[in-house]
């Protein structure tokens, strides 16, 4: 496995990883998510055309998990990180969490930020793994804040959910 920019041409087998990591939410009984349509082509663009879109392909350079992020208070925001589930537990999601952490550090961002489920094993558990610490309401950027709503307009709020940070 290798980390590498995503190619534009790419975008929809992104699509595909983000559907295939949705299904385990079935199992957990939330449906709404694994049922959720993924980032369209559209914005999937913006990200790997601001070059803030980063695959794990495998040995045929075929792109098997994905993080997409944004510019967010002077750090950078995690989109996405999604691991298609016949990868999963191979360190994929960290690699990339680790590829975005350096170019971070290079860019002169501050920290890494994202928004998650605070009670599913493979998010909050799993991002306070990688350095992640959950943010009080209080201390919440105006950024973030803007996420939070528009998670919570989306239907997200129905679950418990969580903004984590981790400094550079």
């Amino acid at each position: 496995m290798h980390t590498r920019t995503a190619r534009l041409r790419e975008l929809p087998l992104l699509q595909e990883i983000e559907r295939a990591a949705g299904a385990p939410f079935r199992e957990l009984g939330m449906t709404e998510i694994a049922e959720d349509e993924p980032p369209t082509l559209a914005e999937l663009a913006v990200h790997q055309r601001a070059g803030l879109a980063w695959v794990a392909a495998d040995d045929r350079d075929r792109p098997v998990a994905y993080l997409v992020a944004a510019p967010v208070d002077g750090g950078l925001h995690i989109e996405q990180v999604s691991v298609h589930p016949s990868r999963a537990r191979r360190g994929l999601g960290r690699s990339l969490i680790e590829h975005l952490a350096g170019h971070a550090a290079a860019g002169g961002y501050a920290a890494l930020t994202l928004t998650t489920f605070a009670d599913v094993p493979w998010n909050a558990p799993y991002y306070a793994r990688c350095g992640f610490t959950a943010l009080a309401e209080e201390e919440l950027t105006p950024g973030l804040r803007a996420i939070v709503r528009r998670e919570r307009a989306a239907g997200l709020g129905r679950w418990p959910r969580v903004c984590m940070r981790r400094s550079m």
